[in-house]
């Protein structure tokens, strides 16, 4: 079967290049819509609840808003987890979804959790959904860029950025 094959390609040879080329034209015509990432997003969905409360302890931070906060997400569909962090004057809930979720919906479903819980928040605090973003879009990406690129004129001292 391989010997029969093998022969009708060099038969054919004009063929099996031709055949080839157009393959390799479909493949790099599929490459270049191929969407790559230099940093792939690994996280999962994600809500985050920000508050401040400039008047309020850490521990006091916690017990009055954040537990509060994370009561009232407990038993939301599609929540994987719940973390939080309570610290002077501020706090942040996060909640975990499902890769299989909606992320607006949930976030739809967060706020009215959120409207609900708000009687129970001490006067003056507002929480609020944070931007729509993984875990690594918290992360800043910067670049260093020289003000005289060629460096001309530039004088070079030892101990000092040149």
């Amino acid at each position: 079967m391989i010997a029969r094959i093998l022969a009708l390609s060099i038969q054919a040879r004009w063929f099996v290049v031709f055949l080839t080329a157009i393959v390799a034209a479909y493949g790099a015509y599929e490459l270049t819509r191929l969407p790559l990432d230099a940093l792939p997003d690994i996280t999962n969905k994600q809500v985050m609840i920000n508050f401040a409360a400039p008047s309020f302890g850490p521990e006091d931070v916690e017990k009055r808003i954040t537990f509060p906060i994370e009561n009232a997400l407990a038993g939301l569909a599609g929540v994987e987890s719940t973390r939080s962090f309570s610290r002077n004057g501020y706090g942040q809930v996060t909640a975990n979804f499902r890769e299989d979720s909606n992320l607006y919906f949930m976030r739809q479903q967060v706020a009215e959790r959120l409207a609900q819980a708000k009687p129970n928040l001490p006067p003056g605090v507002e929480p609020e959904l944070g931007p729509v973003s993984t875990g690594l879009g918290e992360i800043f990406m910067y670049t260093v860029e020289y003000a005289n690129p060629e460096a001309k004129g530039a004088t070079v001292r030892d101990g000092e950025p040149g």
